[in-house]
């Protein structure tokens, strides 16, 4: 079998929503071409749908590395870059002044690379939230629910820090 045929069993893996199997296919296909910048992409791109952000970041990198030439492989490593943060941020949310304080560093920074990114939007409205800065946390809430209407809990939090807010003043 061949690098291409691999990744075919793959794709038909995540069409039946066995992304395990189609990590395994994918690493098979590495495993006969372990030079193809895009079957590591690929399995990178798999491995982050799989929450497996180390794995992800890793075949993200050596896909770079292959073919540094290729702007997806560079947007990859961002992107997984970015929702590390946020992990990291969600981590530090649960701490002091100081700690909440990084992580707003930490959530600003992931926007930047990823300006979608829902889960930053909403975890600095939160954040700012318990600072009781309700006018800059319902911009941020705002900014989730504009990207992801359909998520109830940012169109709470912006009722909530606008009412908040509107009080105060």
């Amino acid at each position: 079998m061949d690098g291409e045929a691999s990744v075919k069993k793959a794709y038909e893996a995540i069409l039946n929503h066995d992304f395990e199997m189609a990590i395994e296919w994918f690493e098979e296909a590495i495993a006969i071409e372990p030079e193809n910048a895009a079957y590591h992409y690929k399995l990178s791109i798999t491995y982050s749908r799989s929450g497996k952000w180390a794995k992800a970041k890793e075949h993200a990198e050596r896909a770079c590395s292959l073919d540094p030439g290729q702007e997806e492989y560079k947007l990859q490593i961002r992107l997984l870059e970015a929702k590390g943060n946020v992990h990291q941020a969600e981590r530090l949310a649960q701490g002091t002044s100081s700690d909440l304080l990084h992580a707003i560093k930490l959530l600003k920074k992931a926007i930047v690379m990823d300006p979608l990114l829902v889960q930053a939007y909403l975890l600095l409205a939160e954040i700012y939230r318990e600072f009781a800065e309700f006018e800059t946390a319902a911009a941020y809430a705002k900014e989730a629910y504009k990207l992801d209407p359909s998520n109830l809990a940012a169109a709470k939090l912006v009722q909530d820090c606008e009412a908040k807010f509107r009080y105060r003043k």
